[in-house]
């Protein structure tokens, strides 16, 4: 197959395009407490979008990688953390809306799950993650989809799908199924 075979470039005509990412949450036993705790970042204050908020780990996926190598990167990147197995849980295919320029640009994010047993992490430039129990969850800022998204993700289903639609305020609507 060609790349101009991949009908992304027909005169004429405009399709939604997305930009990949991956989102990765990763769970741990903790020791102490036999807790089972999920590994968060929590963005650095002088972040320009979530900044002192708690997301899952991950980033762009780049035009030379595959999702699973963008994951095990962004991994390393923000955490220090490397060799942990990742599965694909979900894939969320987020709309946000028409541009100025009247495109139609959107987000498609690999949600992908791991655990570990090494709990030692490292910050960086994204934000500092932190271990936090799952029975709390509901006690600390997480990007509101989250609430939705970890059941989900860790939960024994199928693999589940989402899509976001904006409001007319700006704010996301959320559907899922799987």
């Amino acid at each position: 197959m060609q790349a101009n075979e991949q009908g992304v470039r027909e005169p004429g005509r405009r399709r939604y395009q997305a930009i990949p990412r991956a989102l990765l949450l990763i769970t741990s036993l903790n020791p102490d407490s036999h807790e089972r705790e999920l590994l968060l970042l929590k963005g650095a204050p002088t972040k320009r979008l979530w900044a002192n908020r708690y997301n899952g780990l991950g980033g762009h996926i780049e035009a030379n990688e595959d999702v699973l190598a963008a994951a095990q990167r962004e991994l390393a990147e923000e955490t220090g953390l490397t060799g942990i197995a990742l599965t694909l849980r979900g894939v969320l295919n987020i709309d946000t809306g028409v541009d100025e320029q009247g495109q139609r640009p959107g987000v498609l994010i690999f949600v992908l799950v791991g655990e570990t047993q090494t709990r030692e992490v490292t910050p960086s430039a994204e934000g500092t993650p932190e271990w936090i129990p799952l029975t709390q969850l509901d006690d600390y800022p997480l990007l509101d989809d989250l609430y939705a998204v970890i059941p989900l993700a860790l939960g024994d289903g199928p693999i589940f799908y989402g899509h976001y639609t904006p409001r007319a305020d700006g704010s996301m609507s959320y559907r899922f199924t799987g």
